[in-house]
């Protein structure tokens, strides 16, 4: 089996928070693959820019992992951190991204297309509020 690993963030700004489309038509965070000798943090600061064109500092270092099987004989594991832009203006990387825009952050739950992503921003969500 291989195995495969992204890291991407969550990220907020002003009660809302960013999502991607991708060009398969699904919804959830910006995310990509591990560089070698790159940390997952600056893997998700990174992935972040390039697909979106903003600018991110991770506010805690809280990872949130989910783990998939995108194809036969591939396991995924995502890890995604909570981010807060800090600058960069909204350009999707059309090569992979067909649109990305920052929506309220209670209405996203209702835009995300797959249930462990959802779950794991009801997640984020919940640590928001207790303050973690």
């Amino acid at each position: 089996m291989k195995f495969e690993k992204s890291c991407g963030a969550v990220v907020f700004s002003n009660n809302k928070v960013l999502i991607i489309e991708h060009n398969y038509g699904h919804i959830s965070f910006p995310k990509g693959h591990v560089e070698k000798d790159e940390s997952e943090i600056d893997t998700a600061i990174r992935e972040v820019k390039e697909e979106t064109g903003i600018d991110i500092e991770i506010i805690n270092n809280k990872r949130y992992s989910l783990r998939y099987s995108p194809k036969n004989n591939v396991s995924k594991e995502v890890i995604y951190f909570i981010g807060k832009k800090i600058g960069g203006e909204l350009k999707p990387q059309f090569e992979e991204i067909a649109s990305c825009y920052f929506v309220d952050k209670d209405k996203a739950i209702d835009l995300i297309t797959f249930d462990n992503d959802r779950n794991m921003y009801l997640e984020i969500l919940k640590d928001i509020e207790k303050g973690e």
